[in-house]
C-alpha cells in the first residue's frame, strides 16, 4: 500500500507549515466567495433591490447545502490527517471512501427536500410578489444540483489535506471564474435574472467535482482510489458527522440568522431593508471566507500536531491563526466604515434609500465582526483536536446566544435594533469562548512539557 510522506509537517517551520496550508486555503475561500459576490453585483445591476432581496431570501435553505459540504469536508479532513500524524495510512483512504458516500447519500436528501419545501421556506420569512417567484426560481436551480453544491464544498478540503493545498486553490480558482463568465453570459445578456445566477453556479460546481473525482482516483493523489476497493465504513461517517457537525451548525446558525433578520427587516421594515442586509452580508463575505480559509489553513496541522502529540506546536500554530484573524477582522471594519459608499454602489442602481439605509446597517452590524471570525476559528480549532462536542458548542452558542438580542432590540429601537442585536450577542458569547480555548490550549502544551520533563530527568 502506498506511503503517506509527512516529511514537510514535520520538517518544516510551525509558521511555514501553517502559511503553507493557510495561504492556498484562504485564495480558495476567497475565489469560493466571488461566486456570491459576483452573483450579487449582477443582480443587483441588472435586477434592483428585489433581485437582491430574493437571492438574500434564498440564501438559508442554499446555505444548507454549503453546511453539508463543510461538514464532510472539514470533519473527513480533520480524520483523515490525524491518521496520517498516527501513519495510518488504510484509516486515511477509508475516511476518504466515506466522505464520498456521504456527499452523495446527502445530495439525495436534499433534493427531495428542497424540491417539496422551498417556497414554504420562502413565505415563511416574508416573501411575496416577485420577490417570492425570483427566490423559488433560484432554489428550484439548486435543488437539481444538490450534490453538486456539497461536492464542491468538501472534495477541495478534501484534496488540500491529501497535501495537495495548490491544487486544490487552482480548482477553485477554475470554477469561480467559470461562474464570472456565465453570469455575465446568463444575467447581462440573456436576462435569466436570478435563475440564470443559480445555473452559473451550479455548472461551476460541477465541473469543480468532476475534475476533483478524477484526481483521487490519479496518480497524483497520496490517498488514490480505486473502483475495485471502495469501501463505506459506518463507524468513520459517524466520526465524520460529529466531528463535522460544528461546520454545519455554523452554517445553519448563518441560514438561521439570515432568515430571522430577513423576517424582521420585512416586519419593521420593506424588501428595501432585505436589500440593504443582503448588501452589507455580501461586504462582509470576503473577510468571512478569509478567515474560514485561515481556520481551514490551520487545521491540516494542528490535526496532524494532535495525533503526534505535539502540543506546543499546536498552541504556535493557533497563536498565528488567532493573530491573523483578528488583526485582518479590525481591518476590515475600518474600511467598511471609510468606503461605505464607494463599496455599496458595487451592488446598487443609485437607489437613494437602498444606499441610505446599507450605510447605516455598516455602521451598526459590523463594529464586531472580528469575533465571529475568531469562533469559526475556535470551533476548528477543538474539531481539529479531535473535541467535536466542544466545536458544536460554540457553533450552537453563537447561534442560540443571538435570539434573545433578536427578541428584544427591535423592540426597543426597530430596524436600528435589529441591525446591533448580532454584535452586542457576540461581545456577550466572546467572555466564555476566549478563555475556553485559551485555558485548553494552554493546558495542552504544558502537558507536552512536563512530559518531556520527566523522560529527560
Amino acid at each position: 500500500m502506498q506511503e503517506i510522506s509527512s516529511s514537510s509537517i514535520d520538517t518544516n517551520s510551525i509558521s511555514k507549515t501553517f502559511w503553507r496550508f493557510a495561504i492556498p486555503s484562504i485564495a480558495a475561500m476567497l475565489v469560493n466567495g466571488l461566486y456570491q459576490v459576483i452573483d450579487g453585483i449582477f443582480v443587483g445591476h441588472y435586477v434592483g433591490y428585489e433581485g437582491l432581496a430574493g437571492i438574500n431570501l434564498a440564501w438559508p435553505v442554499i446555505g444548507v447545502l454549503a453546511g453539508l459540504g463543510m461538514l464532510v469536508g472539514m470533519g473527513a479532513g480533520s480524520l483523515i490527517s490525524i491518521f496520517r500524524g498516527e501513519n495510518n495510512t488504510r484509516k486515511a483512504q477509508h475516511t476518504l471512501y466515506t466522505a464520498l458516500g456521504l456527499i452523495g447519500l446527502g445530495g439525495l436528501i436534499l433534493m427531495v427536500l428542497l424540491n417539496t419545501h422551498a417556497s414554504t421556506l420562502l413565505i415563511a420569512q416574508g416573501a411575496t410578489g416577485n420577490v417570492l417567484a425570483m427566490g423559488s426560481a433560484y432554489i428550484e436551480v439548486f435543488s437539481w444540483g444538490a450534490i453538486f453544491t456539497i461536492a464542491s464544498g468538501a472534495l477541495p478540503m478534501l484534496i488540500r489535506n491529501d497535501e495537495s493545498p495548490n491544487f486544490a486553490t487552482g480548482l477553485m480558482i477554475s470554477g469561480a471564474v467559470i461562474n464570472i463568465v456565465l453570469d455575465y453570459l446568463f444575467i447581462g445578456h440573456l436576462g435569466w435574472a436570478l435563475q440564470g445566477a443559480a445555473i452559473a453556479t451550479i455548472i461551476a460546481q460541477i465541473s469543480i467535482t468532476v475534475v476533483a473525482i478524477l484526481y483521487f482516483f490519479s496518480r497524483f493523489s497520496q490517498l488514490r482510489l480505486t473502483l475495485h476497493n471502495l469501501y463505506f465504513n459506518m463507524a468513520i461517517a459517524i466520526k465524520i458527522i460529529v466531528l463535522g457537525a460544528s461546520s454545519l451548525f455554523m452554517y445553519a446558525y448563518l441560514s438561521l440568522m439570515v432568515a430571522l433578520h430577513n423576517k424582521l427587516f420585512m416586519s419593521y421594515g420593506s424588501s428595501v431593508h432585505v436589500g440593504a442586509y443582503a448588501i452589507v452580508g455580501y461586504l462582509v463575505t470576503m473577510y468571512y471566507l478569509l478567515a474560514e480559509g485561515l481556520s481551514s489553513g490551520m487545521q491540516p496541522p494542528v490535526s496532524y500536531y494532535y495525533g503526534a502529540k505535539q502540543g506546543e506546536k499546536i498552541r504556535a500554530t493557533l497563536e498565528i491563526a488567532a493573530k491573523a484573524v483578528i488583526l485582518t477582522g479590525i481591518t476590515a471594519i475600518a474600511l467598511l466604515n471609510i468606503f461605505p459608499n464607494t463599496l455599496v454602489s458595487m451592488f446598487s442602481q443609485n437607489e437613494p434609500m437602498l444606499t441610505l439605509e446599507t450605510v447605516n446597517g455598516i455602521r451598526l452590524h459590523l463594529f464586531g465582526m472580528f469575533l465571529d471570525g475568531f469562533f469559526a476559528l475556535a470551533s476548528v480549532y477543538f474539531m481539529a483536536i479531535d473535541k467535536g462536542g466542544k466545536a458544536l458548542m460554540i457553533s450552537m452558542g453563537n447561534m442560540l446566544i443571538q435570539l434573545p438580542f433578536l427578541y428584544v432590540m427591535p423592540k426597543l429601537m426597530g430596524v436600528d435594533g435589529i441591525w446591533l442585536a448580532v454584535p452586542l450577542s457576540n461581545l456577550a458569547l466572546a467572555v466564555i469562548v476566549i478563555p475556553m480555548v485559551w485555558t485548553d490550549v494552554n493546558r495542552r502544551a504544558n502537558m507536552k512539557s512536563e512530559n518531556n520533563m520527566v523522560l529527560t530527568s
